[in-house]
């Protein structure tokens, strides 16, 4: 007999950094396992809230830092991790960050790449449906910055 999965929870938190370019909104995704192309984001650690874990998780995986302007918004979803037995319901706040400085080069070994990609593009390439949805939050948000009157 097969004992049940276990259930854990997972609070994780991560950014939409842009910067406008020759007109164009441009953002930053990051590659991960080979080629799944993600908003940067990471594990809340012990004692931090949900916007300092994203200004850290987005400075570590694009090697940029940002201010945050605003919460975007948050994505819930289950994954299974078979090797333990434990099915882990994971939460992930997302925060929009004005780019300050720093090189996507500066990256940490935990994402393969670190690209700026214009918005429309970047909406394209995304690996997940849930984040796409959250890219184009983002992009209506700095959209209504840009242009308050319409």
């Amino acid at each position: 007999m097969t004992r049940p999965p276990t259930i854990k929870k997972r609070i994780s938190s991560g950014g939409v950094i842009f910067r406008i370019s020759e007109n164009n909104i441009e953002v930053v995704l990051v590659a991960v396992r080979g080629r799944s192309w993600c908003i940067p984001k990471g594990i809340i650690e012990k004692g931090e809230d949900p916007p300092a874990a994203a200004l850290r998780e987005v400075r570590e995986e694009t090697g940029l830092a940002g201010e945050i302007l605003d919460k975007i918004g948050w994505i819930s979803y289950w994954f299974f991790l078979k090797e333990e037995m434990v099915r882990i319901h994971k939460t992930v706040h997302f925060y929009l960050l004005k780019y300050i400085d720093g090189k996507t080069d500066d990256h940490d070994d935990e994402v393969d790449e670190a690209k700026w990609f214009t918005i429309d593009e970047a909406i394209k390439k995304l690996s997940y449906k849930s984040e796409r949805e959250i890219m184009q939050k983002a992009k209506a948000m700095i959209e209504k910055k840009l242009n308050p009157e319409s």
